[in-house]
């Protein structure tokens, strides 16, 4: 579902094509307007990753067909920001949720993360509905007022959300042992 970023034309090609739809471009933290722009964005995005400054995976579908990227930028004191972004003919379709999970995982499980943060622009429905559905997910703007305040210092633009390690792990532990339960018992 999840893979490292790669210097891949094929790869590269097909999502910058989603990446460009008017309906997935405004939402995207690294923008590129070109596909060489896209290649050489790529490039150094695998070496700050390299750097320890952000993670970024490449979504797949089942198929193993690149649909979007999942990226936790800004890497400081055990914390990042979120960016995800799907492309058009793949939304609704329960990707991101997957993405998330699998993420997530790696991110808390794998990686020395502690806090994931979010920023969702006030006018994303669509991502402050998809944040929200997530029940380890917590509405920030007031507990982290100086981070809030900071992201919107030129005016109220984001809201920002939160998912702390020991929330996510007692959801994934919960979730877990539910399934657990749900198995038929070998004779």
């Amino acid at each position: 579902m999840l893979k490292k970023r790669e210097v891949n034309g094929h790869e590269c090609r097909i999502l910058f094509d989603l990446m460009t739809h008017p309906d997935v471009f405004p939402y995207v933290r690294q923008k590129a307007f070109s596909y060489d722009e896209f290649v050489f964005l790529t490039k150094q995005t695998i070496e700050a990753e390299e750097r320890g400054e952000l993670i970024s995976r490449t979504i797949l579908d089942e198929w193993e067909n690149p649909i979007g990227t999942i990226n936790l930028f800004d890497i400081d004191s055990k914390s990042g920001f979120l960016g995800t972004w799907i492309g058009k003919p793949f939304h609704g379709k329960g990707y991101n949720h997957i993405a998330k999970e699998n993420f997530f995982q790696e991110l808390f499980f794998e990686s020395d993360i502690e806090t994931v943060f979010m920023r969702i622009r006030k006018e994303n429905i669509r991502s402050k509905k998809a944040a929200e559905k997530l029940p380890y997910t917590i509405l920030a703007n007031e507990t982290r007022r100086e981070l809030f305040n900071q992201l919107n210092s030129g005016g109220y633009v984001y809201d920002l959300y939160e998912v702390p390690k020991d929330l996510y792990t007692m959801e994934f532990i919960r979730n877990s042992a539910a399934e657990e339960e749900t198995q038929p018992m070998e004779a």
